[in-house]
């Protein structure tokens, strides 16, 4: 199990949903809503180091992992038959 999603598959899930956004639209914007928690968390960090408002680095850090966490969840539901979930690639 990876710590973090690899930008090749971060890309993968993305293709998948701009592909199927007209079928998938809350999917498609869900993937996005991850995705701007991800550039905000890696753009956040280092302001946030020099502002010293370091209360904000775990929430930096939670936007750093919320894709892969996103992820592991929509897999777990996958995989116990409640969510389908056709983005999933044939390792997930």
């Amino acid at each position: 199990m990876h710590l973090c999603l690899s930008l090749c598959e971060l890309e993968r899930i993305k293709r998948w949903h701009v592909a199927h956004r007209l079928d998938h639209p809350l999917e498609h914007q869900l993937w996005d809503g991850m995705l701007t928690f991800w550039v905000m968390g890696w753009v956040g960090c280092v302001p946030a180091f020099f502002a010293q408002a370091l209360w904000l680095v775990p929430l930096c850090g939670a936007g750093i992992m919320a894709p892969t966490l996103y992820v592991r969840w929509r897999r777990k539901v996958h995989n116990a038959h409640r969510l389908r979930c056709d983005w999933l690639g044939p390792e997930d």
